[in-house]
C-alpha cells in the first residue's frame, strides 16, 4: 500500500498544474474545459484517501475503484493537455484547424485508448455501455458524427454566410449536436447536423468573400440597348454598396411582352447587406432613367369588350303569357288574369341530369316547360311514363290541391321551366273565384284523357270536377 502515497503526491502535483493553467489563460474555452480535469482529479485524490484510510475493507471491489481512479487521473491529464497545447491560451479564441468538436473527439480517443491499458474489466463494460447507448442515442449520435464530419471537411467556418437547404444566415456556432445560424432578421435557426450533413450548402463567403447579386429591370423598347447598359452602369457607380473591382455590368436578358429585360450583375462585400444592396441599385435605376428619358413600361394589357346581353322585363312577360296562353289549364282565362299569373311565376333553370321534383316529396307549385324535354318516371322502378316537351306541364295537382307528388321528373338536357306557386295561384283565385272552376274542369279533363277512361268520360269529368273544386276551395283557403 505504499504507492498510495505517490499516487496522491502524482494527483496533486496534476491538480496544482491544472489551476495555475486556469487561472493563468485568458481563454474562456480553455478555463471551461478545464474544470472537467479538476473535477476528476478531486475523484482521483479522494478514493485513494478512501482506499488508504479503510485499506482491505472492499475486497474484490478494490481492483475495480484503483482502475476506476487511474481512469480518471489518465482522463484528467488527457484533457488537460489537449486543452492546453491545442488553444492559444494568451488569446480568447478557438483555433480554426482545431475547432471544440474535434478536440472533444481526440480526448475521448485518447481515453478510450488508454482504458485498455489500464483495466480488462473497463474495456468489457465499456464495450456493453456502448451498445447500449448506441441504441438509446441514435439521433444524437448521429448528430455529433455528422458534426464531427463537418468540422473535417470544413464547408464553412464560424462567422460565413451559407444557405444550407431552405436556410440561409451567418454560422454562429457548431456543437456537438447542431449548426446555428443567424437569420437576416436577427433570429438563430438551430440545425441538426445530421440534417446539414445532407442538405446542399451554399457557401457566400467563400472562395471569396465579395458575393455576385443582379437586378432585372425592364426598360422601353424605344431606346437602344448600348444606351440603356450605359445608364445601368452609370446608376451603379452611385451605389456606396456597389464593389468596384470586381467590375459591375449589365446584359440585356429577354425580349419580353412590354419592355426589354435587362440584368445588372455587382458585387457586394458582405452578403448579409444583398437586400439593401438590391434596394440602392433600383433605386439609383429609377432615378438615372429619369434623367436620361429611359421609360420602364406600365405593364400593358389588352382588353377585349362583348356585347353582354340586356334582359327585357316586357319581352320575357310577353313570352309567359303567350306560354300560358297555350297551356289548357290556363287557355280559358282572361287575358289579365294570364298576365297577372305571369307577373309572378319565375323562370326556374335546371342542368342535365337534375331532378326537379321526386315522387312522395310534398309540393306546392307547377311547372311549366319553356324550353327543353323532362322524364316522368313512376316509382318502384323508375319507369318512364312519359316526356314532356316545351309547351307541357307537370304537378298541377300539388298547386292545386297540396297533394304529394306523384312522380318522379328529370331534366333530360338544360331545361328553362315556369314556376307557378300556391301563394300566386291563391291571390289569383280569391280575386276571380269563377276562374277557380275553368281550372278545375280543365285540370279533370287532363287526368282523364291520361288515364283513357274513354268510357264515362265525360260523367267522370262532372263528378271529379266538383269533387276537385271542393279540394282545391279548402287547400287555398277559399270560401
Amino acid at each position: 500500500m505504499g504507492h498510495y502515497p505517490d499516487h496522491l503526491i502524482v494527483g496533486a502535483a496534476a491538480l496544482a498544474a491544472t489551476l495555475t493553467i486556469a487561472s493563468l489563460t485568458v481563454n474562456r474555452l480553455v478555463k471551461r474545459k478545464l474544470r472537467l480535469s479538476v473535477f476528476l482529479l478531486a475523484i482521483y485524490i479522494a478514493l485513494n484517501l478512501l482506499l488508504i484510510a479503510a485499506p482491505g475493507r472492499f475486497g474484490a471491489t478494490e481492483g475495480k475503484l484503483r482502475a476506476f481512479e487511474n481512469l480518471a487521473l489518465a482522463a484528467a491529464v488527457i484533457n488537460a493537455l489537449v486543452i492546453s497545447f491545442v488553444n492559444p491560451l494568451r488569446e480568447d479564441r478557438v483555433p480554426d484547424h482545431f475547432p471544440v468538436i474535434l478536440q472533444d473527439a481526440v480526448i475521448i480517443a485518447f481515453v478510450v485508448l488508454m482504458s485498455t491499458f489500464i483495466s480488462s474489466e473497463l474495456i468489457t463494460t465499456s464495450a456493453v455501455s456502448a451498445v447500449v447507448i448506441g441504441f438509446a442515442l441514435q439521433d444524437t449520435l448521429g448528430n455529433a458524427f455528422a458534426g464531427l464530419a463537418i468540422q473535417s471537411e470544413k464547408p464553412f467556418h464560424v462567422g460565413q454566410w451559407v444557405r444550407v437547404g431552405d436556410y440561409e444566415g451567418r454560422v454562429a456556432e457548431v456543437t456537438w449536436r447542431a449548426t446555428k445560424l443567424r437569420t437576416k432578421t436577427g433570429n438563430f435557426v438551430i440545425l441538426p447536423n445530421n440534417i446539414v450533413s445532407k442538405e446542399p450548402i451554399v457557401n457566400y463567403s467563400e472562395p471569396a468573400a465579395p458575393t455576385r447579386l443582379d437586378v432585372e429591370v425592364g426598360a422601353t423598347y424605344l431606346v437602344p440597348p448600348n444606351q440603356v447598359k450605359a445608364a445601368m452602369l452609370e446608376a451603379m457607380r452611385h451605389c456606396s454598396r456597389v464593389l468596384d473591382a470586381p467590375a459591375p455590368d449589365v446584359v440585356l436578358a429577354a425580349f419580353d411582352a412590354s419592355a426589354i429585360t435587362y440584368k445588372a450583375r455587382f458585387w457586394v462585400e458582405d452578403y448579409e447587406r444583398d437586400e439593401a444592396a438590391r434596394d440602392q441599385v433600383r433605386t439609383a435605376i429609377y432615378y438615372v432613367f429619369q434623367r436620361h428619358n429611359i421609360e420602364i413600361p406600365w405593364p400593358i394589357q389588352v382588353e377585349y369588350s362583348r356585347p353582354l346581353p340586356v334582359d327585357d322585363p316586357d319581352a320575357r312577360l310577353s313570352a309567359q303569357e303567350r306560354l300560358l296562353s297555350r297551356v289548357d289549364l290556363f287557355a280559358a282565362l282572361a287575358p289579365d288574369l294570364q298576365r297577372e299569373i305571369a307577373v309572378s311565376a319565375p323562370c326556374v333553370v335546371f342542368g342535365a341530369g337534375e331532378t326537379i321534383v321526386r315522387q312522395g316529396e310534398p309540393g306546392q307549385s307547377m311547372f311549366i316547360v319553356a324550353k327543353g324535354t323532362v322524364s316522368v318516371l313512376v316509382e318502384p322502378g323508375r319507369h318512364e311514363v312519359a316526356r314532356i316537351e316545351s309547351g307541357g306541364y307537370f304537378g298541377e295537382m300539388s298547386l292545386l290541391t297540396g297533394d304529394p307528388r306523384s312522380a318522379t321528373v328529370l331534366a333530360l338536357d338544360d331545361v328553362t321551366t315556369v314556376e307557378i306557386t300556391a301563394d300566386v295561384f291563391r291571390r289569383v283565385a280569391a280575386a276571380h273565384p269563377q276562374a277557380i272552376e275553368q281550372i278545375a274542369v280543365a285540370a279533370m279533363t287532363r287526368r282523364a284523357d291520361l288515364e283513357r277512361v274513354k268510357s264515362t268520360a265525360a260523367g267522370a269529368v262532372a263528378v271529379e270536377a266538383n269533387t276537385l273544386l271542393t279540394r282545391m276551395k279548402r287547400f287555398l283557403r277559399l270560401s
